[in-house]
């Protein structure tokens, strides 16, 4: 699988009901849930930023790129959502290649 690093930039629309806006978040963390659950999902942070809208950060794992954007073409939010994915390579000083069971390998 490759591994994605994708950005998103949340706006939502002016003048939404908070209803709906509440709705989409909740259908949001359960869609979430399922790609964890899936294996897609790796982790996932917010960040900082000024002004309105939320910005955040997810490294996902998919067997192609059009995969990947399958997935989030089918998140609750991805008509509010501008996204931004890098295609990652490993890299030879990576820390995590090498280990067995945690343990550097020899």
């Amino acid at each position: 699988m490759t591994e994605f690093l994708v950005e998103f930039d949340l706006q939502v629309p002016a003048g939404t009901p908070e209803s709906e806006i509440t709705a989409r978040e909740q259908a949001e963390s359960a869609a979430a849930a399922r790609l964890v659950d899936e294996g897609h999902l790796v982790r996932l942070w917010r960040w900082p930023r000024t002004g309105d809208g939320v910005a955040a950060v997810g490294l996902y794992r998919a067997e192609t790129s059009a995969q990947l954007d399958a997935l989030l073409a089918e998140l609750p939010l991805a008509d509010w959502l501008r996204v931004t994915v890098t295609p990652l390579q490993a890299h030879p000083n990576d820390p995590v290649r090498g280990k067995v069971n945690g343990q550097r390998a020899s």
